[in-house]
């Protein structure tokens, strides 16, 4: 199976090579179709949040295996601001910034498992999986 990939967030440049980098470990993980699109967006949606909130953080990918199922984790980590009140940003149009505030909620609603833990001052960590149907 695939390997981990790290990819650092601190530029929009970053999210794109995040997306694809993402994409790519999907599709050789054996994601198809829309799939990867799903991953795709989601990946791009928590990487926005760091370059937006916490300047800098870094993307982790790799695949996952259990008895009956396969699929892919993501882990989103900054050591940023953090979020003061996570069920607030998991709430959809809630932003702290200039956003629609669709960035978490909708990963969350791609994403098949998503949880965030957060610690003001320290940053945020979001671990997002998606399994193969």
């Amino acid at each position: 199976m695939a390997g981990e990939v790290r990819v650092p967030i601190n530029t929009d440049i970053d999210i794109v090579a995040a997306r694809q980098q993402g994409r790519d470990l999907a599709a050789r993980i054996g994601f198809a179709g829309s799939d990867l699109t799903v991953i795709a967006t989601a990946i791009s949606e928590v990487s926005r949040n760091i370059v937006s909130y916490a300047t800098r953080g870094e993307l982790l990918f790799h695949a996952v295996e259990e008895p009956t199922r396969r699929g892919i984790v993501v882990i989103a980590r900054d050591d940023g601001p953090g979020i003061g009140n996570v069920d607030d940003a998991l709430r959809d149009g809630f932003s702290t910034g200039n956003s629609l505030g669709l960035g978490l909620p909708g990963a969350r609603r791609l994403m098949d498992d998503f949880e965030v833990v957060s610690t003001v001052g320290k940053g945020t960590t979001i671990t997002m999986k998606k399994w193969i149907r």
